[in-house]
């Protein structure tokens, strides 16, 4: 199978490479003035970063594998901290590079070392999972948690460029590869509607990574995203449209203390988005119910607990979007049509909210 690249442009351009037997395109970004190379990678998974360190030893590199925690508690100050102390002992220098290798949290990690160490070092990113290739490691957004919110600590800091092993996919556990859909379906909703036809064609092969359109998924994800980046790396306008769903989803995961899978929060914020996309008179209904019917054929949630609206409605307050004490929301006018809603009256919140509390 050819591999398929998509430029990334900007002020650092770089090509995200999407095919299979794409590691041996590793050595050739790391470049010949790196020495020493940390591998990232979850501590759970440690047979995903073998490949990539067999890659870059082969190369003649001096290879430093460092495990993390498993999902969301990656990303931790105590965990970042961690790495800095490790790249000190290891002597990893500012002409050295970082490898994140896993999931959408270690990416995100990964990419946050690598951009505060030395004020910044190089960093690829090798995503194993679908929310890793179509959303986390594309992009150059890198961040940490804190108890007050989700990626609220981070930094802008371009890969030099992003390897997507589509063979990978197959031992993604099937509920986290369904997870990584809700951020390929919401590519659909804010710029491709090809995306929604495809998985409106085939919903049950979308949920698998054999399915028959599964790579055009993948690739029209990651265009999508590539042309937002490109326009604005550092979310000053049109990359705010990559939030859409996600004001709510991140206050979802914030309550469930990041058990819940990110691409499950998504969907569900997604259906708030449309409800509120309609209630404020912006979108037709019939938006709402194509969101609902979609995400629901491939097995995503689409309703969240009736009495959890208190506490999420003060997560959504510290929010990156918004501006002093301005509430703003990501919504649509119908498919491909984004707009933003500023500072919403809280009745109408509710309301959205209502229509989603199950």
């Amino acid at each position: 199978m050819t591999s398929t690249r998509i430029t990334v442009k900007g002020e650092r351009p770089y090509d995200v490479v999407v095919g299979t037997g794409v590691l041996a395109e590793l050595p050739g970004l790391l470049g010949d003035e790196v020495r020493t190379v940390a591998v990232v990678h979850p501590a759970g998974l440690p047979e995903i970063s073998r490949p990539v360190c067999g890659a870059i030893e082969s190369a003649g590199y001096s290879v430093v594998a460092l495990p993390v925690p498993d999902g969301e508690r990656a990303k931790s100050v105590d965990v970042a901290a961690e790495l800095w102390s490790a790249f000190g002992r290891y002597g990893v220098t500012r002409s050295d590079a970082v490898v994140g290798v896993g999931g959408g949290a270690t990416t995100d990690l990964a990419g946050f070392a690598a951009a505060t160490w030395l004020r910044g070092v190089k960093v690829v990113q090798v995503p194993t999972t679908l929310l890793g290739m179509v959303d986390a490691a594309v992009g150059g957004k890198t961040g940490i948690n804190t108890p007050e919110g989700k990626n609220l600590v981070g930094s802008f800091h371009p890969p030099s460029g992003v390897l997507c092993d589509l063979a990978t996919l197959v031992s993604v556990p099937r509920d986290d590869y369904v997870g990584g859909l809700a951020e390929v379906i919401k590519g659909g909703f804010i710029a491709d509607p090809t995306i929604l036809l495809l998985i409106e064609d085939d919903p049950e092969g979308a949920r698998l990574p054999e399915g028959r359109h599964t790579r055009a998924l993948i690739e029209r994800k990651i265009q999508v995203k590539a042309d937002v980046v490109g326009a604005d790396l550092r979310e000053s306008g049109v990359r705010e449209t990559l939030n859409y769903g996600h004001t709510l989803a991140h206050a979802i995961e914030r309550v469930e203390d990041y058990r819940m899978r990110h691409g499950e929060a998504v969907a569900i914020g997604m259906v708030y988005a449309a409800e509120l996309s309609h209630l404020s008179g912006h979108a037709p209904l019939s938006l709402v119910q194509r969101t609902r019917d979609i995400l629901a054929a491939v097995g995503l949630p689409t309703a969240y607990r009736h009495d959890a609206w208190p506490e999420l409605r003060d997560h959504m307050r510290v929010d990156k979007k918004n501006r002093g004490t301005r509430r703003r929301f990501v919504i649509l006018d119908d498919v491909a049509k984004v707009t933003r809603l500023e500072d919403p009256p809280e009745e109408l919140l509710e309301e959205a909210y209502r229509k989603i509390a199950r």
